[in-house]
């Protein structure tokens, strides 16, 4: 009798353990965007925008395109001041990628028409990994700053 206990007494530690890695934020990158927001553009032909992609699941993920209809969108990363376009951006696990004005952040080129403050523009972000995710950035006066609320 002894020797049917310690295959099932192993079979019961292996599927516990299989168990371990799943459920809790582990496994598929699990991405939801907020913060989104487009200060009123001051050219007729430029734009910038800003939001934050959270990944609550356990693999990372990469931001590869973004696109909108009002014009042609890039990415940008800003370092010690400079200013470099790039085609990808990390959404690590358990974290979060962040546009912000002086940092990363996207610019909207070849405008089809100048957003007004009270509109909203559609964007459409692609990821390596995961499903395209459509949002609306709401468009804010000039000088909108979000730590202030203004």
């Amino acid at each position: 009798m002894r020797r049917a206990a310690l295959p099932v007494t192993a079979l019961a530690a292996a599927l516990a353990l299989a168990g371990c890695g799943s459920g809790q934020g582990s496994g598929e990158p699990e991405l939801s965007v907020s913060a989104t927001y487009m200060p009123q553009p001051v050219a007729a032909d430029m734009a910038a925008g800003f939001l934050t992609v959270t990944n609550k699941g356990g693999e990372q993920d990469e931001l590869t395109s973004v696109s909108s209809d009002i014009g042609r969108v890039t990415m940008h990363s800003t370092s010690g001041g400079t200013m470099a376009e790039r085609t990808s951006f990390a959404v690590p696990a358990h974290g979060r990628l962040v546009f912000r004005s002086g940092g990363n952040h996207l610019m909207f080129e070849q405008l089809k028409q100048k957003p007004r403050q009270g509109q909203t523009v559609k964007v459409r972000l692609g990821f390596a990994r995961s499903g395209p995710l459509t949002v609306e950035m709401p468009v804010r006066s000039a000088t909108y700053n979000p730590s202030t609320g203004h």
